[in-house]
């Protein structure tokens, strides 16, 4: 264990094997540090937040900040970042608002500098986030989505498996999972196909997926119509079952966005 002289650790918080804490960082109350991780200079992890193994991060970054919302009344709540992530200069992740709620971050994410991921949300693993992206609350982002720089994303926003957002999107309504969007709004414009090809999916599903597509997005078809036709025309495989339940899965929330349940 490598503990600058300068760095401040609250007697509560436990440290694994082999960290390494750099000048002036801060590791506040409850928090736990996985074997191997590595905190650079200025660092902060403020109360319970939970930090795997053999992840980094850069200096400057902020993690457990309260959460930027009304709704909150200082009750405890968590964040919980898995392995292997890469985290770097000046991220600030906020834990979630509700008692013994978390900000959940998986393993083996890049997370680039100063993006912002905000209370309550849910990142996967093997995800990609640019530059200055802002995540607001509530936000889930499923294994293996890349997000391009200065990407904005609405609250209550769910973003599907091996999906894709160019650089500064504004994010208002669910990304299905696969698919490339880009635009203010967002658009969905084509099927992610180097991001399937990278994740091992054959060409016999990317094709089945690029039927899929078309039917929904290419076709004069609503919806529902698309639907019934990606369930006649196309034999079932696990990759397009997921992108059709996902599908019927917005219908369920409100502007769009099925995890935004409509309000009375």
């Amino acid at each position: 264990m490598n503990i600058h002289p300068t760095a401040i650790i609250d007697p509560t918080a436990e440290l694994g094997e082999g960290v390494e804490i750099g000048a002036y960082t801060v590791v506040g109350p409850h928090c736990a540090i996985g074997e191997g991780t590595i905190l650079g200079p200025h660092v902060v992890l403020e109360e319970y937040t939970l930090l795997g193994k053999q992840c980094q991060v850069r200096a400057g970054a902020v993690l457990g900040g309260p959460p930027q919302d009304h709704k909150f009344k200082g009750e405890r709540s968590y964040v919980r970042i898995g392995d292997r992530n890469l985290i770097r200069e000046y991220v600030t992740i906020h834990r979630a608002t509700g008692e013994d709620q978390m900000t959940t971050i998986g393993s083996e994410n890049l997370i680039m500098a100063y993006v912002h991921v905000g209370h309550n949300c849910v990142v996967g693993s093997s995800t990609m986030i640019a530059s200055y992206v802002g995540l607001s609350g509530h936000i889930v982002v499923e294994d293996g989505v890349v997000l391009g720089g200065m990407v904005g994303v609405h609250q209550f926003v769910r973003i599907g498996k091996l999906a894709m957002l160019g650089g500064y999107s504004k994010v208002v309504q669910d990304v299905p999972p696969f698919m490339l969007a880009d635009g203010r709004p967002a658009d969905i414009l084509e099927l992610n196909v180097r991001g399937l090809r990278r994740a091992g999916v054959g060409p016999g599903t990317r094709a089945s997926l690029r039927h899929a597509f078309k039917l929904l997005y290419k076709s004069n078809l609503n919806r529902s119509q698309a639907l019934e036709a990606i369930e006649e025309e196309i034999p079932p495989n696990p990759e397009l079952e997921f992108l059709v339940e996902f599908i019927k899965r917005i219908h369920d929330g409100s502007s769009g966005r099925q995890d935004d349940h409509p309000r009375r």
